[in-house]
């Protein structure tokens, strides 16, 4: 292929889309806003399943590499109401298809596969344009410019590259969540890590939850979650992390002091983490030489657990319809035709998820969904 090929985004989208046309022989360039691979940490754990996520490690030639970075052990479940009584548990899978990984070690694992120079580190787009003859030219933050052939968005929730082919935006979903740790050494708060057990723990009530996991080395990292207008939100303030994080607690009003001491003993700096989705069965016309990979094509709700998943299958199907079909426009077609059908299953089943999780249901809804999967 002769053609110029930029990808916007170094996320695992664009990086697995990076992978695949090296590995046939084409090369492709990523450009990414922030200035190295360590510049923020990259979340917590992933379950990569098989008939997704998998089969894009597989066409990058790195499925191998992938199981070394399986954490055996850490796919235990167990579901509590409000009150900590136990309504569901579930040992870890040995056998799982859905084995759980570090989504920075799987990440960097990507990168390390990559011809060296592939990624641009520290350019951050700030604009893309069509240009007249054909290509787009992007933009940089530091004013530095550059012009493709074909432009990928892997861009995440919000995409710069998105508004050239649909006014599509992120909806607030009336769901937000705040970032939780507890000191697994102090023996304060041993009681609420033992109550984790090996895996993951959803406390979960209407409208409200704590979801805490407990890693290997003993690392306990979760999040509270919440239904609340933005109004709520923006009146939260941790400034003083100590007084934000109790007005927090507050709202678990009549929980256990097992379950609120991982809001109240938490060591991890608060974050409001609004969660945000783009409508579900989004489709867009053609544009030429344009597409997009991941969240900023299908952004959706983590309770599907197929963000990072798709994000790898669209950049794995989307470098194979490239190889292999000298059209490109076609290429596009095909691989959009794909991706919006799959996206579209995902985004809904993502969506009931979530009321499944906060809903009025809960947590028996939790269990019964737990219960069939």
């Amino acid at each position: 292929m002769q053609k110029t090929i930029a990808i916007v985004g170094a996320g695992l989208g664009g990086l697995t889309l990076a992978r695949v046309l090296q590995a046939h022989g084409v090369e492709a360039t990523i450009y990414e806003g922030e200035t190295s691979a360590a510049t923020r940490t990259q979340g917590g754990l992933l379950d990569i399943h098989e008939e997704t996520g998998q089969i894009a490690l597989r066409a990058a030639g790195l499925h191998d590499q992938f199981l070394t970075l399986v954490r055996p052990g850490e796919d235990a479940k167990r579901v509590v109401d409000r009150h900590g009584s136990m309504l569901f548990d579930v040992s870890a899978d040995p056998g799982s298809a859905r084995p759980e990984v570090d989504r920075g070690e799987l990440r960097q694992l990507l990168i390390d596969s990559l011809t060296p120079g592939t990624i641009r580190w520290g350019h951050k787009l700030a604009s893309v344009q069509h240009h007249g003859k054909g290509g787009h030219d992007l933009t940089f933050a530091d004013g530095s410019t550059t012009h493709a052939d074909i432009v990928i968005g892997a861009d995440g929730a919000w995409s710069k590259v998105r508004p050239l082919l649909t006014p599509a935006e992120p909806l607030y979903s009336g769901t937000c969540f705040i970032e939780i740790a507890l000191d697994s050494s102090n023996q304060n708060v041993q009681a609420s890590v033992d109550a984790i057990g090996s895996g993951t723990l959803m406390a979960v009530w209407p409208g409200q939850g704590i979801i805490a996991h407990r890693y290997a080395d003993g690392r306990v990292l979760g999040y509270v979650a919440l239904n609340r207008p933005e109004e709520w939100m923006r009146s939260i303030d941790f400034g003083d992390p100590s007084v934000g994080l109790r007005r927090v607690a507050d709202e678990f009003d009549g929980w256990t002091t097992l379950l609120t001491a991982f809001v109240t003993q938490s060591i991890a700096e608060p974050r409001l983490r609004p969660i945000y989705t783009l409508p579900v069965g989004l489709t867009w016309d053609r544009v030429p030489g344009v597409t997009l990979v991941g969240d900023a094509a299908h952004l959706m709700s983590p309770f599907a657990g197929e963000g990072a998943n798709l994000a790898m299958y669209d950049g794995a199907d989307l470098a194979r319809e490239l190889v292999n079909q000298p059209d490109i426009e076609v290429a596009l077609a095909g691989y959009e035709d794909r991706l919006f059908e799959r996206s579209s299953d995902a985004a809904g089943r993502s969506a009931r998820n979530l009321e499944v999780f906060f809903g009025r249901g809960a947590p028996q809804s939790v269990v019964a969904l737990f219960d069939h999967s």
